[in-house]
């Protein structure tokens, strides 16, 4: 995905940077690594997390922050921490030492936030609350975060293990209308020690869905039925799935747009993590070689905006909304949140076969090869069948459409909304076929047959990939850095969330490649906010630190690509690539995989080259 600027704080869209570049960049400051031999003991640090036993440890500002006053409710119990809401010029703080354990590969910070305001604005922060853990500030929040009930934030500290450093919430208000920030049932959590488990095959493998889907009029809302089958790859044997709902982000839990009932083949548990994650109790352990088929009814219900999963007036957009999959591997099952800011995806390459009954009137552009066949009166079937795609996505609306065949044999079809000109709609149709021929003589033939762009200007998120379809604004570079997601996402898969800048980084320069650009004056104004900052940081990280994600990932990501093409050359630079789609295809990517590769293509010891370009992994 490729984020723009937009005008809603809520969505945290940002500006791509438009970097460039050449050069190796300064090395930012040293920090001590977590003793690689250490053992991590999973703990929970943070003393007195729900207020329940007093005010120690933590030191308060003034003796009624942690409180059971009237006037607020606790998220559980019956104490709760009380910062501001004076409607006056104050500044409370809260604050604990805790001690991260070292040889933990993961360490979060959770608490849950309530806050209500007076301020009418919806566009100045008056009053702010900073989390801050040591002398870095995770997040920040204010009057205009103002919400009815409880919510969960959850911030990654990973990098300060084996480190004792002061927790810290700071509230400020200015010199009218109050806003309170109320906290409750803070925790630290680490885990994840420096060893995985044994065996660390990725699994289920081999999935295959069947899905049968009708519309309404409009194409907003589908029911119909999901059957997913798969292998346990693994030798552990697998007693339970996941599934990943993953558009229930765009919900409540109280009120889902992704709803799964009557299933078969397993029992289904209690849904988590924002109810996008639903668990399914197999009916006897699966073992190794053995497959399964898990089946369920299925609702979708789009709901209003120009979003990935959201509709535009009449033309529905309709990504993430099939239930895959969720991945175990050595870390565990994959059950990261959703995230608006990049992409929370990981999942194995898979079949899916989709038909989609729908009115006529509606043109339904969609992962795979499409056939249309008539259905009930004034209504059309299409069947849509992908192989080894990571996921389904397909949009329906009355949508002009053109067609073309790009030089080397790709079928592209563009889809427009009503206010996209035809001119502007033939510039994409162009794009797409100059774009999909670039990447494939790079990285691979393009696999999926035919690809599909959906072309919309009131996309905020710029634009979004995936296998096979494009959701897009009319720019040849969006579009063009989308087209290049078909292989770094789509043919060779990663963890995006843990890895996001291995999707976002390579295709971005893929993009600079595809566009003639070579990376020159890549380096401009480059400032690292901090030492915990790093290209290969995840999106724990950048969801607290949003206004640097783009910067980062997909700016010096790039840059850091450019830079090593430089250093072993372009003939290198180019093999390593095309060598490593291809040990890859259809497979997942990791940082130490792609690491290890490039100093397989070269005699230069690239050691000091991560380290200055922080490319940890």
């Amino acid at each position: 995905m490729r984020t723009i600027p937009h005008r809603s704080v809520a969505v945290r869209a940002l500006a791509v940077t438009a970097l460039a570049g050449v050069s190796l960049l300064p090395a930012g400051p040293a920090t001590a690594a977590p003793d690689a031999a250490a053992a991590c003991t999973p703990a929970q640090v943070v003393a007195n997390g729900g207020f329940e036993s007093g005010t120690s440890p933590w030191t308060q500002s003034s003796t009624s922050v942690i409180t059971s006053r009237s006037g607020e409710t606790p998220h559980g119990g019956t104490s709760y921490a009380w910062l501001d809401g004076t409607g006056a010029t104050h500044t409370d703080t809260l604050s604990q030492s805790v001690t991260i354990p070292s040889g933990c590969s993961t360490a979060t910070l959770s608490f849950w936030l309530h806050i209500d305001t007076t301020e009418t604005t919806s566009s100045t922060a008056y009053d702010k609350l900073t989390a801050k853990i040591g002398g870095t500030a995770l997040a920040t929040y204010s009057n205009l975060d103002k919400n009815t009930g409880y919510v969960k934030k959850t911030l990654d500290v990973s990098s300060f293990a084996g480190q004792t450093v002061s927790l810290a919430f700071t509230g400020t208000e200015d010199s009218s209308l109050q806003t309170s920030f109320v906290l409750d049932d803070v925790a630290l959590d680490t885990s994840g020690g420096t060893t995985p488990p044994a065996d660390s095959t990725r699994t289920p493998a081999a999935p295959s869905y069947t899905v049968s889907l009708s519309s309404n009029t409009s194409g907003t809302v589908w029911t119909g039925h999901e059957s997913a089958t798969f292998t346990n790859a693994s030798s552990t044997a697998l007693n339970e799935v996941y599934l990943r709902l993953w558009d229930n982000y765009h919900g409540t839990c109280d009120a889902m747009p992704i709803t799964v009932t009557n299933v078969s083949g397993g029992t289904a548990g209690s849904p988590s993590v924002g109810c996008t994650a639903l668990p399914v109790t197999l009916p006897a352990p699966l073992a190794q070689g053995q497959s399964a088929t898990i089946g369920f009814d299925l609702g979708i219900t789009v709901p209003s905006g120009a979003d990935r999963f959201g509709h535009d007036g009449a033309f529905s957009f309709i990504g993430n909304a099939l239930p895959v999959l969720a991945v175990k591997d050595g870390a565990g099952w994959h059950l990261d949140p959703y995230t608006n800011n990049g992409e929370s995806f990981y999942s194995l390459a898979a079949d899916f076969k989709v038909t989609l009954d729908h009115p006529s009137t509606l043109l339904v552009p969609a992962t795979g090869t499409s056939v249309d066949t008539p259905g009930s009166s004034g209504r059309t079937v299409t069947t849509a069948t992908a192989s080894k795609v990571r996921d389904f996505a397909w949009a329906a609306g009355p949508f002009s459409k053109i067609s073309g065949t790009s030089t080397a044999g790709t079928a592209i079809n563009v889809y427009s909304v009503s206010n996209i000109s035809s001119s502007d709609a033939q510039s994409m149709l162009s794009t797409a076929k100059t774009a999909v021929d670039a990447h494939a003589a790079r990285f691979g033939a393009y696999p999926y047959g035919e690809l599909d762009a959906v072309i919309d200007n009131n996309y905020w998120f710029g634009g979004m990939e995936y296998p096979g379809f494009v959701l897009d604004l009319v720019s040849t570079t969006a579009l063009t850095h989308e087209i290049g997601h078909q292989w770094w996402y789509g043919i060779v898969g990663d963890d995006e969330y843990n890895s996001p800048w291995l999707d976002e980084a390579f295709t971005d320069y893929a993009t600079d490649l595809a566009l003639g650009k070579t990376g020159t004056s890549c380096w401009n104004s480059v400032s690292w906010a901090s030492s915990a900052e790093k290209i290969t940081n995840s999106m724990a990280y950048w969801d607290a630190h949003s206004s640097r994600y783009s910067t980062v990932v997909y700016g010096y990501g790039k840059c850091a690509l450019h830079d090593l093409r430089r250093l072993i050359g372009d003939t290198a630079m180019t093999k390593l690539l095309k060598d490593y789609a291809g040990s890859h295809w259809y497979g997942v990517s990791t940082t130490a995989e792609f690491k290890a590769a490039a100093q397989a293509a070269t005699t230069t010891d690239l050691t000091s080259f991560w380290s200055t370009h922080r490319i940890d992994g």
